[in-house]
């Protein structure tokens, strides 16, 4: 296994300015967010343009605020662009950037790495939850006070 150069990261993030750096820990934030890289994984599949209703049928569970919020990050981020089209009703199509798909190439090995080893981190769950203590956070064998447990 290949180890991290942690000193030329540690560079490279010492080179930012401060502004660059609050800049990329937003969008950082931004791309960890529950919805991003499924709406922009979907986008990327479609291998064309989208409506929004299209891509709330394809993102399931999101809600219609939660996908406007998203799709206007990315968006500002320039992961998709929006196009608006003058009819009625208004037509509104997005589409994925380079940008946004270079990003998923550089995650999908993430994704894959987690696929390989979804049995040990199925495992790590079952070993955390498998004591019978309430609060995971407590110390084995103190006592819980009316129904609530203490902090160590």
């Amino acid at each position: 296994m290949e180890s991290i150069d942690w000193k030329a990261a540690n560079e490279a993030c010492e080179a930012l300015t401060e502004e660059q750096d609050d800049f990329v820990r937003e969008l950082i934030s931004h791309i960890a967010e529950k919805w991003t890289l499924w709406t922009i994984s979907v986008l990327s599949e479609a291998q064309g343009p989208m409506r929004f209703s299209r891509l709330m049928d394809a993102v399931e569970g999101i809600s219609q605020k939660s996908l406007t919020k998203t799709l206007r990050q990315l968006e500002r981020s320039g992961f998709v662009t929006r196009q608006v089209f003058a009819e009625v009703p208004p037509r509104v199509e997005y589409r994925i950037t380079t940008l946004g798909e270079g990003l998923l190439m550089q995650l999908q090995p993430v994704w894959q790495w987690t696929m390989t080893n979804i049995a040990l981190f199925e495992e790590a769950r079952k070993c955390y939850t498998g004591d019978t203590r309430e609060n995971p956070w407590m110390q084995p064998n103190e006592p819980v006070a009316q129904g609530k447990a203490s902090v160590a």
